[in-house]
């Protein structure tokens, strides 16, 4: 199966439209009473080469938050939750958006069921559970036995279960545990019979699953040698190792290396038949990958540079008989299928299979004698089959239009199984009849939604430079175009990943608050294939913040919504959106909410696993993109005296992907600044990391705290939270 994840910025337009507004309304805290805890500016001053070869001086007053334990550090992270939560808690309708998000999450939910020799595995969460316990079962009917609870795995439920292999004869599961959301991942091996786990031990994994042998002694892994600093040290000298069953780690054999180029990092993937380990070799987020192999019926080969060319993106996806099918976007931007003899692996021995269609090729699969690929139009799921030959038999039957997942299994299975979700119908797990192309409801939730009083549209609006871009708008039936209605705008933009429409309960919760929700699918993503990410990547990166302001300036042209009652909403590479966006237009919005965001682009790259997110933003320290990076990086494009929107930045005090001083740093300068009376406030969730396995006790926290944030400051009055019927899943 081919999986769209990946590991883990023109000049910037100071030009506002008149004077900045100030979304200062009647009852909100002024300016004044806002003693912001004291954030010392240091002296630092960093050197960069311009392109044009003249040297520039960049203060950094604000490094010293980079050490999130430094008791300087902690003090300031206390004194700034502390203010925050006094804003939050003295909100009234905090108490019953908390209830209500409580209310909607408290129903069962399930994975989709994977299955291995004659059992079943499957996650199943029974409503308000910290975390999703893992199950097992013969038989599908019944619920099984639990194998592994991760609610047992700590107090506080922050200790979470990060990834599980099971063994080729499905007595043994590796499972991986992070720690307070880290993406460092720690293996253990549990016997699937007996409920006990082995003496292996495996640690220092980050972005690695696990793949067994077919002789289920041992499986295959990536890791990087222990680092002295674990939150922030650079993420390199990545290796492929051996674990035998039974040993130490210290003893594992490795299997591949490369000194020469340790910003490279590996991932092991053994064929159906057990013959050939495949190694992909990646130097970046971008959608490109060497390809190495492992003859594993050789017990003296060496790993070989199948294809050692970094030009496009090689995954496996089935092999039969020494027949093996590919995806590929090798001159193909939209990705393709080809199949190939890996006696002779050369792409210019490949046979195509599918070719590349006019929609994006998200992600495929070989099961039941069939190719299911999932294709995009516009930004929603469409199901193709083919035999395996490639010959078309048309679009597979789906419950509505939305986002479908899943569809794993083996060559010889008869059925498979999916999920689809829109943005108001709960993710339904769907069992398909793969010969009779049928689907039927396996597992379907009972959420307290109604779902059908809100209604989903999708929009293609103008950017700057007349690039059509679409946007999906989400919103009570018969809103009246007033220009009254309190609006979330959120975006992305970047790394070659689609938002696509799905459910979620905290939105859900916003929904019924009476906002409108709209998501922007700007350029940068992955809606429209490697043409359409490229658009918003480096020198391009301005285009994403320009297609973001013109959502903005439709909804208000069209009457859904004004400045004043406009928030913005991105994460991760979508934090950076919404820092930048605040930073070129404060004018435009009321609220901004950037969370666990990468908004120093001058030392991104300098933690953890950043310097893979060149091939998207460059580096400072080129020359060539310095120019690009330093007009746009929100930490240096905050200016004194500028009346800021509403901001609450959230991040986690040990957020080991994107770092936490991005957010320290921006909120610490934004708050000297600001000249409005609007809040500026930094929420600091403790042990939490980039976002991955938060118990859901934080997540209906902060859903809460946020929500609460934005009803103060776009002054909404929220209708009684009362209960909600059952929605009908279309």
């Amino acid at each position: 199966m081919r999986l769209v994840t990946p590991v883990f910025l023109l000049t910037l337009s100071l030009s506002f439209i008149g004077c900045p507004k100030d979304t200062h309304h009647e009852g909100d805290l002024p300016a004044q009473e806002f003693a912001y805890p004291e954030a010392a500016a240091g002296d630092v001053v960093d050197t960069y080469t311009r392109k044009d070869g003249t040297k520039f001086d960049v203060p950094d007053p604000y490094r010293w938050l980079e050490d999130p334990d430094a008791p300087e550090t902690r003090t300031w992270i206390d004194a700034e939750n502390a203010l925050t939560q006094g804003y939050i808690q003295a909100v009234p309708e905090r108490g019953q958006i908390h209830a209500k998000l409580t209310e909607i999450w408290n129903h069962e939910r399930f994975s989709t069921p994977s299955k291995k020799g004659s059992k079943y595995f499957y996650s199943r969460n029974d409503g308000l559970q910290n975390q999703s316990v893992l199950y097992v079962t013969e038989d599908l009917s019944q619920q099984g036995t639990v194998l592994i609870d991760p609610n047992t795995f700590s107090e506080d439920g922050t200790v979470s279960l990060a990834g599980t292999a099971v063994s080729e004869d499905s007595n043994l599961i590796a499972y991986a545990t992070s720690d307070g959301g880290s993406d460092w991942k720690t293996w253990r091996v549990r016997d699937v019979n007996t409920g006990e786990d082995r003496e292996d031990l495996i640690s220092w994994t980050k972005f690695s699953g696990v793949t067994w042998t077919h002789d289920n002694q041992g499986f295959f892994y990536s890791r990087y040698p222990e680092p002295e600093n674990p939150l922030e040290a650079v993420n390199e000298n990545n290796e492929v190792y051996y674990h035998q069953l039974g040993t130490p780690q210290t003893e594992d054999r490795l299997v591949f290396s490369d000194s020469e180029f340790p910003q490279r990092s590996y991932y092991s993937q053994v064929s159906d038949e057990g013959t050939t380990l495949f190694i992909y070799v990646s130097e970046d987020t971008g959608e490109k990958n060497r390809l190495y192999t492992l003859d594993l019926n050789d017990a003296d080969a060496q790993v070989v540079r199948t294809i050692d060319t970094y030009e496009a993106a090689y995954h496996h996806i089935a092999d039969h008989d020494g027949v093996y099918w590919f995806y590929t976007n090798l001159n193909a931007p939209n990705g393709r299928v080809v199949q190939a003899d890996f006696q002779n692996p050369v792409p210019e021995e490949w046979k195509e299979l599918i070719p590349e269609a006019e929609e994006v090729l998200n992600s495929v699969d070989i099961v039941g004698d069939r190719i299911l690929g999932v294709y995009l139009k516009d930004a929603q799921s469409v199901v193709r089959r083919f035999e395996l030959d490639g010959t078309p038999m048309g679009d597979a039957t789906l419950p509505g239009v939305g986002s479908v997942w899943g569809f794993g299994g083996e060559k010889d299975d008869k059925e498979t199984f999916f999920v689809f979700s829109a943005f108001t119908s709960p993710s339904t797990i769907y069992r398909y009849d793969i010969a009779a192309d049928a689907h039927s409801v396996f597992k379907k939730p009972d959420v307290a939604f109604d779902g059908d009083a809100f209604e989903t549209s999708q929009i293609f609006y103008a950017s700057k430079d007349g690039t059509k871009i679409p946007m999906f708008l989400v919103h009570k039936k018969g809103i009246e175009l007033d220009g009254a209605n309190p609006t979330l705008l959120y975006g992305y933009g970047g790394f070659n990943i689609p938002l696509q429409p799905y459910f979620s309960v905290t939105r859900a919760v916003w929904l019924e608050m009476g906002g409108v929700l709209a998501v922007a699918n700007l350029r940068g993503g992955g809606e429209y294939g490697e043409d359409w990410h490229h658009a918003g990547t480096l020198h391009n990166k301005q285009n994403v913040f320009d297609d973001f302001f013109a959502a903005a300036e439709w909804l208000i042209q069209n009457g859904y919504t004004s400045s004043e009652k406009l928030a913005i909403q991105g994460g991760s590479n979508g934090g950076l959106l919404v820092g930048a966006s605040i930073t070129q237009r404060p004018d435009l919005f009321a609220a901004a909410l950037p969370a666990v965001g990468v908004l120093d682009m001058l030392r991104y790259h300098l933690f953890t696993i950043g310097w893979a997110w060149a091939s998207d933003y460059g580096r400072s320290d080129e020359p060539e993109m310095f120019d690009t990076l330093y007009a746009y990086s929100p930490l240096h494009n905050v200016k004194d005296g500028t009346q800021y929107p509403a901001t609450l930045i959230t991040t986690g005090d040990h957020d080991d992907r994107v770092v936490p001083a991005h957010s320290f740093k921006f909120a610490a300068a934004v708050q000297k600044a600001h000249a409005g009376a609007n809040p500026v406030l930094i929420r600091i969730e403790t042990r939490a990391g980039h976002g991955s396995g938060k118990s859901t006790a934080m997540r209906i926290d902060e859903a809460a705290d946020v929500w609460a944030f934005l009803v103060r400051n776009l002054q909404m009055d929220v209708p009684a939270l009362t209960n909600q019927t059952s929605a009908e899943t279309p």
